[in-house]
């Protein structure tokens, strides 16, 4: 489940990172660059278009600090729209957290099975009956994490990308003295703190055997940030900076409803002892010596089968 979550979000950032650098093509116009393509017509330059009516309410593209003010209100109209769907994803998250806590005693039973077992067979056997305990309980391996939220952000991070970039009415822009079309290591760092206070806050309330398998993922999302801000315009940094904020606000109402979550999974979840079952099997039963048995029973099948065509072919 660790693994499949750190390689989930490698490639989303990895999608990301390509679908920002490499859709938008220029060409030459009077000696300057126009950008031209789907990209930037569908995403670049509406975002150029909303940023400038945005700027317009704080003086124009040519105010100081005006285009910033026009990212961070963008961002912030985006991260309301979101909102409400990432605190359900992120509720039923914690749901299937809670519900794995209470598998947790069924699972070391296995884990200690598969340790211990005396053949391969009985080793892959007690590995595939972790899956089996989820299954029968109803609960996601995964955790019930999704990147919904992030694959619906991808054309704003584009369009915000192309639009920062390539156009001209927002070359010059500036946040306080940050180009925001050039890359900001204040800002990534900003945006670096923000993702590691909201992955310490996820942290909070949860048993430590799953703390230790979380850790990772707490520490990989905000380098992929930090990376990705320093590496591109400092608009993006100050987007990932607003929307840190937004995700730390959502982590501190997941927070807020944890206890009442985890009482309601205490008096309603009947979890089924399922590894009880698996291991008596596992005692009893050498799968080893079960496939060598299978193969005999086969094989003296096959041998009868042989013998008894040919005696009808004498008659």
């Amino acid at each position: 489940m660790k693994k499949r979550q750190k390689l989930n979000l490698i490639l989303m950032m990895t999608v990301l990172t390509l679908f920002l650098s490499g859709c938008v093509r220029t060409k030459t116009v009077d000696g300057k660059l126009v950008p031209f393509g789907m990209v930037w017509q569908y995403l670049g330059q509406p975002l150029e278009h909303i940023m400038n009516m945005i700027a317009g309410l704080f003086g124009g593209v040519h105010e100081t600090n005006a285009v910033g003010w026009a990212i961070m209100i963008l961002t912030i109209i985006v991260r309301l729209v979101l909102l409400p769907m990432m605190v359900s994803q992120q509720h039923k998250s914690t749901i299937q957290q809670e519900k794995m806590s209470m598998l947790r005693p069924q699972l070391e039973k296995l884990q200690a099975a598969a340790k211990n077992a005396k053949t391969p067979e009985m080793q892959a056997a007690a590995s595939q009956a972790t899956m089996k305990v989820y299954r029968e309980n109803n609960v996601s391996m995964t955790g019930g994490i999704g990147c919904l939220p992030l694959l619906i952000q991808l054309p704003i991070f584009s369009g915000l990308y192309a639009a920062i970039r390539y156009s001209t009415s927002l070359a010059n822009a500036q946040f306080f003295g940050i180009s925001l079309t050039k890359s900001s290591a204040v800002l990534a760092i900003l945006a670096f703190i923000v993702y590691l206070i909201q992955g310490y806050l996820m942290m909070l309330g949860i048993p430590e055997e799953q703390k230790k398998m979380m850790q990772t993922t707490m520490w990989l999302s905000p380098i992929m940030i930090l990376i990705f801000s320093w590496t591109t315009s400092a608009g993006l940094g100050l987007y990932f900076f607003i929307g840190g904020l937004f995700a730390i606000i959502q982590t501190l109402i997941i927070n807020i409803l944890r206890p009442r979550i985890k009482d309601n999974i205490a008096k309603n979840f009947v979890v089924k002892n399922v590894a009880d079952d698996i291991l008596k099997n596992l005692e009893t039963e050498d799968p080893k010596q079960t496939s060598e048995s299978k193969i005999a029973t086969n094989k003296n099948s096959e041998k009868n089968t042989k013998r008894n065509a040919g005696k009808q072919n004498k008659h």
